[in-house]
């Protein structure tokens, strides 16, 4: 063996032996597991229930860093640029990694290049709710609706480029409608004004929704993901009325820098999926209305880069810019 292939041995084989002890000794001091929103939403939740375990599981504080400002980006930021040895998460919600690649001309991070994809952790479909004054009872008649007087039906929505605000133009885009977009500073004055007959219209979040519904106050007209969730199981999606491509769903995963060992990964990986199985943790969240998703860390990054690609078709044809 040559002198030059020896070493090469040699320093696979130190690279091996690395890769194992910090698998085995990790972690070695408190976890930062920043959360890009302030306390309080639902992300903020997310974490919280997830940092409780992992401490349990790992035999050290995962202490939630609520980073908040620009819309997320800024909490993004702060991961991709620290340490890459696994004692810093960020938890990951579709509007920073999946949508705001197309939306912002510039950020200071690349959602694919900067992050390892640890695991997705939940789903959460939007419910399309409508004022009882709006003349339809399900999809196919606000459809009609719709067409029959464009541009007049207003839908709202938390934020410009808000998962509910880019859901709607998708339905606009397949349905060959025009509804007008309302935007709001949160999902609570929006939903105040739908309640209030200001708006007609809104694609939200289960949490904010579901007590208006049950109470006959809204009206719900279809769901936004694959299938029905559990929470309003007589409720069609909107792929079973009509169109069997849409799926619109807000999730959420867990990422840590780039170049993180893989063994460190795939520890925390199957941390976070033994978590999620747990009675109390599927309990909790599913009231919540979340659906728990958890995946390998390489089909996550497949899925990432998919809805990547098909909300910047979104972004595009709506021609929203960040506000």
């Amino acid at each position: 063996m040559s002198s030059l292939s020896a070493a090469a041995v040699v320093c696979i084989g130190l690279t091996a032996l690395v890769g194992t002890t910090s698998a085995q000794t990790y972690p070695t001091k408190p976890i930062r597991f920043v959360v890009p929103f302030a306390p309080g939403g639902s992300t903020d939740t997310l974490g919280r229930v997830l940092a409780v375990k992992l401490s349990e599981a790992l035999g050290q504080q995962v202490v939630v860093d609520n980073r908040s400002g620009a819309n997320g980006n800024i909490g993004m930021e702060i991961v991709a640029r620290a340490p890459a040895d696994g004692h810093t998460l960020l938890l990951g919600y579709i509007a920073n990694v999946a949508i705001a690649p197309s939306l912002y001309e510039k950020l200071p991070f690349d959602p694919v290049k900067d992050y390892e994809p640890v695991t997705l952790i939940a789903t959460s479909p939007n419910v399309l709710v409508a004022h009882p004054s709006v003349a339809a009872k399900n999809l196919k008649e606000l459809i009609a609706l719709a067409k029959a007087q464009p541009g007049k039906l207003n839908y709202a929505s938390a934020s410009i480029a808000s998962v509910g605000h880019l859901t709607g133009e998708l339905l606009n885009e397949l349905a060959g409608i025009k509804m007008t977009h309302v935007a709001y500073k949160g999902s609570g004055q929006a939903v105040t004004d739908l309640l209030g007959g200001h708006i007609q219209l809104m694609f939200s979040g289960f949490s904010s929704t579901l007590p208006h519904i049950k109470s006959g106050k809204l009206r719900a007209l279809a769901q936004t993901g694959e299938k029905r969730s559990a929470a309003l199981p007589d409720v069609p999606t909107i792929a079973e009325s009509g169109f069997p491509n849409f799926e619109a769903t807000a999730w959420y995963g867990v990422h840590v820098p780039a170049k993180t060992p893989k063994p460190i990964v795939n520890r925390l990986n199957a941390e976070i999926v033994k978590a999620l199985q747990q009675p109390d943790v599927k309990d909790r969240l599913g009231g919540l209305g979340f659906e728990i998703a958890a995946s390998t860390p390489e089909a996550y990054g497949k899925y990432i880069r998919s809805e990547i690609t098909k909300w910047a078709k979104v972004v595009k044809a709506s021609g929203a810019k960040p506000d």
